[in-house]
């Protein structure tokens, strides 16, 4: 989503010249080249496939909706095991309309998780929980802070459900600290990714994430926590912005790497 002008074979061509070894992959891209054919593009660029994003928007009410969104779900685990990736990430949902019953729309994403974790699970897949910024609370993720995310999570294994470190929407939290370690602890750090906070936020707010270095947040000390707390895995860019967009898909991903190289790396890496 980073350089999301870039069609999936740009992409790729791009993140190979710059010796970028993964890409975590949305859904739509993915379903406008094809299953198959993004598979089989990824692979034999020599990528892998990080996560996939999205499932997730568990909290209807309403019977029919809950059952189309559980099959959706299930759509984006075989998805995903199609792909070659261990990772889903999930985006829970906000509140129905009218509602304003942020518990009860909690435990509805826990029992979605019951039924979708097994079968996840059989496939290779892992759920990951993102928390979103309250921002977003009301309409798109009621899972605002990472360990209102554990504690979902940790009803179920830890190879069916983990949690997703993003730095835009945790790094105002002041107990981050200690639920990135209890997150480490428990094995549940499926997927970390990185974007800026800059203000002013832009109308709708969706679009308003900043390039690394470009805002509030302490790239390196996050990625010290998560390492600190056992993480190996993959390291995310995850961008929404207009101005990138706007912009030669290219030329970004290049600035990309070399922001991550100053704002996330060691200074002498």
């Amino acid at each position: 989503m980073t350089a999301k002008q870039l069609p999936l074979p740009e992409l790729v061509k791009g993140l190979v010249g710059l010796g970028v070894p993964g890409v975590g992959l949305w859904r739509e891209p993915v379903a406008e080249y094809g299953l198959a054919e993004s598979a089989a593009l990824v692979a034999d660029a020599g990528l892998t496939v990080t996560s996939l994003c999205r499932g997730g928007f568990f909290t209807a009410v309403e019977p029919a909706e809950r059952a189309a969104a559980l099959a959706d779900n299930r759509a984006a685990v075989d998805e995903a095991a199609a792909l070659g990736t261990d990772t889903l990430v999930l985006v829970s949902g906000g509140l129905p309309p009218g509602s304003r019953d942020l518990p009860g729309a909690r435990e509805r994403i826990a029992d979605a998780l019951a039924e979708l974790g097994p079968y996840a699970a059989e496939r290779g897949v892992r759920l990951a929980i993102e928390p979103l910024h309250p921002m977003y609370a009301a309409d798109r993720c009621v899972v605002s802070t990472l360990a209102q995310a554990l504690d979902l999570a940790e009803r179920f294994p830890a190879e069916q459900v983990g949690v997703v470190v993003d730095t835009y929407h945790l790094w105002w939290d002041d107990r981050v600290a200690e639920q990135i370690e209890r997150a480490g602890q428990g094995g549940r750090i499926h997927c970390f990714q990185l974007a800026d906070w800059v203000t002013p936020l832009p109308a709708g707010v969706l679009t308003g994430r900043g390039q690394l270095g470009d805002g509030a947040v302490d790239m390196r000390w996050f990625r010290d926590a998560v390492a600190a707390a056992g993480y190996r895995g993959p390291v995310e860019v995850e961008i929404f912005n207009d101005g990138l967009w706007a912009r030669d898909g290219q030329q970004v991903l290049a600035e990309t790497v070399d922001r991550y190289r100053e704002h996330v790396l060691d200074p002498a890496a």
